[in-house]
């Protein structure tokens, strides 16, 4: 089977529209961690991702029969423009099938190649189902995104190029996951050449596939996958790359979105380019396996696959990747209701950066105080919670709950005076215009509401915490209430911020 890649991607015609990128040291975070990290640079192709390698050379390899009908694709954007791009080069037409979450920016830079538009469906999943029923309707050529051949081929010359341009030994490739062409592609050349370099693919947290079907040894289908990193986001890997990732992949690693955002800003720093979600992933992936193995002086190589980023996410990205670097603690404080106790809080948080302070009077005899705080690390959190507790201060550390950093830190107010059967849930839905009211008008009104909270993160999901009044005769009524509203929930009654500051 390598062999046989291998030929395909020594064949593969890419270079008819993609460059050969750059493979780049990243100085400031290969000094941080001690050890040598280099970007290989796909963000810099014409449309700003890798994808174009595949998408052109399946193309370039249909008949004239087949380029005179046209070719059709699902995608969430950056195999949408690769397509289009090819579709010029070759003179065809093509018809892109996009979810109706992909960021504008995507759908405009597709639409700008002459290509047909089409948005349908919230995921990959449904625009794929889509986008084949059309295929077969009109006689259309599907360009898979990531399981076919070809594609696997045209991604696989990222390897060849990262080998010619680095011919001293690489301790692991970190490649981002979604359907898994990408990563096929690499590994059949590099494991052919340089078996003892690891290829390790790197996935979010919560759109994890090829995690999961690797260890189940099948694919699997999740029941639903976060977007943020919406490049990545599949809810189930290709038949032939899941083949070969089982054969040629040493292992997997599951990273946040703290840590992605976290990746993003490193990048910026190096690069002064602003890459995408999923163009991070390898990087965040990279620091979170050099750090848990403690290794100095290695090479790793990041593959930084796309930067087609919506401006408007650029504000959460900024507010969680202090976090993701573990350069902030968010922190809840019970302090005495007594003069001087405040004073005595900002004493013990010494000469550190307060980023945020939220202060609301809990009772007759203590307050909760909701901390932003820069730190260096989580010793130095660990570090600052022993200084509180030997004071007689309670703190409770709030940096990785998700609760806190998407709702209670933007939320005024205090505790309801009377909250019975208050049931506190966050829910996810995805966004678009409208989607809010339309979360609104399944929720009904069949409870109270007694807490409400909505903020437009930039992102691609939307975000509520509401509070319902639930009494105990309608608690089943309650949970089927819940299966059947169709969206992503957690139940956050019992979450440590919801109890210090709005119970």
């Amino acid at each position: 089977m390598k062999t046989d890649y291998l030929r395909k991607i020594l064949a593969a015609r890419v270079y008819d529209v993609a460059i050969e990128s750059p493979l780049e040291l990243a100085p400031a975070i290969s000094r941080r961690t001690g050890n040598h990290i280099l970007l290989k640079r796909e963000d810099k192709q014409p449309v700003f991702s890798f994808k174009l390698r595949g998408a052109y050379n399946k193309m370039a390899h249909l008949t004239p029969a087949q380029l005179a009908r046209g070719v059709i694709c699902a995608s969430a954007g950056n195999h949408a423009q690769g397509v289009a791009l090819g579709a010029q080069k070759l003179g065809t037409s093509a018809t892109i099938v996009m979810p109706v979450t992909t960021p504008r920016i995507k759908v405009s830079a597709v639409s700008a190649r002459g290509a047909k538009v089409v948005l349908h469906g919230d995921s990959y999943h449904e625009a794929a189902q889509h986008a084949k029923a059309l295929a077969k309707k009109g006689g259309l050529t599907f360009v898979h995104p990531y399981d076919d051949p070809l594609v696997i081929a045209g991604q696989g010359t990222i390897g060849m190029e990262i080998l010619r341009q680095h011919q001293h030994p690489i301790d692991a490739i970190f490649v981002p996951v979604g359907g898994g062409g990408l990563i096929a592609g690499i590994a059949a050349y590099v494991k052919a050449l340089s078996p003892s370099t690891r290829i390790v693919g790197v996935e979010p947290m919560d759109s994890n596939a090829m995690t999961v079907s690797l260890k189940a040894g099948r694919r699997v289908t999740l029941p639903h996958v976060n977007i943020f990193a919406d490049g990545v986001a599949v809810r189930q890997v290709g038949r032939e790359t899941f083949r070969m990732c089982q054969e040629l992949v040493d292992e997997m690693v599951l990273v946040d979105t703290d840590e992605t955002c976290a990746a993003i800003k490193d990048i910026f720093e190096d690069t002064r380019t602003v890459v995408e979600p999923s163009g991070a992933l390898a990087l965040a992936g990279a620091k979170r396996w050099l750090a848990k193995r403690r290794y100095k002086g290695r090479t790793a190589v990041a593959i930084v696959c796309g930067a087609n980023m919506n401006f408007d996410r650029l504000r959460f990205v900024a507010e969680r990747a202090e976090l993701g670097e573990h350069r902030e603690a968010v922190l809840g404080v019970t302090i005495p209701e007594k003069p001087g106790s405040f004073r005595a809080l900002c004493e013990l948080l010494g000469k550190r950066s307060v980023t945020e302070f939220n202060y609301r009077i809990a009772g007759a005899d203590k307050a909760n105080v909701f901390i932003g705080v820069s730190v260096s690390g989580r010793d130095e959190t660990d570090r600052l919670i022993a200084q509180l507790d030997r004071a007689g201060l309670k703190a409770v550390d709030l940096s990785d709950n998700e609760m806190a950093k998407l709702h209670v830190r933007h939320l005024v107010g205090g505790h309801a005076p009377d909250q019975g059967g208050e049931q506190v849930y966050r829910f996810e839905f995805p966004e678009r215009p409208g989607a809010l009211m339309n979360f609104l008008a399944r929720m009904g009104s069949g409870w109270n509401i007694s807490l409400f909270h909505y903020r437009n993160h930039g992102a691609d999901v939307g975000r509520v915490l509401v509070g319902l009044q639930v009494p105990d005769k309608d608690r089943a009524a309650f949970r089927r209430f819940l299966r059947e509203l169709g969206y992503d929930y957690t139940d956050e009654t019992r979450n440590p911020a919801y109890r210090l500051f709005l119970r």
